[in-house]
């Protein structure tokens, strides 16, 4: 997925070459790029709304037509390769991946995105071409479109430029297995000046209605500078630059994780202090004046998002592609506001627990002590 997402931009029969789209986007002042998550790629242009044309033109040309040259897909091999090797130097990234192969190990949830070198490097072209044709295909794609257009023309042009997409069933994910009794630690050894980490327990999927009091419980732990982790690791200990708490929900899984950059010679006493946060948070939850603040917080942020159709082309397209539907600004509100104090609290009563996940970069080779203290 991820090397094909580099591939569909190296020309089609229209922009033979890489520079040729590259040299289309840029004379707009276009902002584009691809990405690729655990459950789906994106392709993105931005450009001023006149220039509507020119960037469905590009984009839709390289989805339907790249050519996927063999040539090209030798030299980018390389290029990959640096790509993961510049993640691994990058310690509060890679300290996300290596969270996630500990929580689902060895099965497609459990893998880095950009693949393994050793893999990357045997690839070839008709790997890439039986993928794009059963993939990239009519069930499995969404178009957004945000900004100021008009949607009936923007239907029709899609419809136009879309005539010709490959068909095909559609294909799903293979399903993530979960099992845990009792916690877990991974030790990866780097000689660096600060050890990071993310310490996370499992929850429920996206489509779990829970999910917003889970996003405002994780808002109150540590969401910001006002928020419980922040002063206690941060303001109050100086053992941390950053420290936040956050959810990831997939379609079928998900979990809380606090993720840290601490005093390497403090690790274990970061550690312990993030801790005692959950125990307090399980046992004696939040208080009415935190979950207002925190309905406050979030309802600004989603205001100020709201302000890029970028955000909001990538907001309606999750929600459509695994939804089949759109949670309008206003709904989304309305569902912050109704969360209660007490489906919060048994939010923490009900998955703060022993079954807990931490994955660590510093220099480090044993886990043994982290495990010790990983205790609720």
């Amino acid at each position: 997925s991820h090397f094909l997402e580099h591939m569909m931009f190296k020309g089609t029969a229209k922009r033979p070459g890489t520079l040729d789209i590259a040299k289309e986007l840029e004379s707009i002042g276009a902002e584009y790029n691809a990405f690729t998550h655990k459950e789906f790629t994106g392709y993105y242009a931005k450009a001023s709304a006149e220039k509507i044309d020119v960037i469905m033109d590009v984009v839709f040309d390289i989805f339907l037509n790249s050519k996927l040259d063999g040539k090209e897909i030798a030299v980018e091999k390389g290029v990959i390769v640096e790509e993961l090797n510049m993640y691994k130097d990058n310690p509060a990234r890679y300290v996300g991946t290596l969270f996630e192969k500990l929580l689902y190990g060895d099965q497609p949830a459990g893998w880095d995105i950009g693949g393994e070198a050793e893999i990357v490097v045997k690839l070839e072209q008709k790997s890439f071409v039986d993928y794009f044709n059963t993939h990239y295909i009519a069930k499995n794609t969404v178009v957004i479109v945000a900004g100021n257009i008009n949607p009936d023309d923007i239907k029709a042009k899609t419809e136009k430029y879309f005539g010709n997409i490959r068909n095909g069933e559609l294909v799903t994910k293979l399903p993530v297995e979960e099992s845990q009794s009792g916690p877990k630690a991974l030790v990866h050894w780097k000689e660096t000046d600060q050890a990071h980490f993310v310490l996370g327990l499992r929850t429920f999927n996206m489509f779990d209605e829970r999910k917003y009091a889970l996003g405002l419980m994780a808002n109150i732990l540590g969401g910001g500078m006002s928020s419980r982790l922040f002063s206690e690791v941060r303001e109050k200990r100086g053992l941390a630059y950053y420290v936040s708490a956050d959810s990831t929900l997939y379609t079928d899984s998900g979990y809380l994780e606090i993720s840290a950059g601490v005093n390497k010679d403090k690790a274990h006493e970061a550690l312990e202090v993030v801790l005692a946060e959950l125990r307090k948070l399980k046992d004696k939850g939040v208080t009415p004046d935190e979950l207002q603040r925190s309905k406050d917080q979030m309802k600004g942020s989603l205001a100020l998002f709201l302000e890029h159709s970028d955000n909001i082309a990538n907001s309606y397209a999750s929600s459509v592609l695994f939804e089949n539907k759109v949670l309008t600004p206003e709904e989304k509100l309305d569902k912050i506001n109704k969360v209660t104090l007490e489906e919060v609290n048994l939010i923490a009563k009900d998955f703060i627990n022993n079954n807990l996940n931490l994955a660590v970069i510093g220099p480090f080779k044993d886990p043994e002590p982290f495990e010790k203290i990983l205790k609720i």
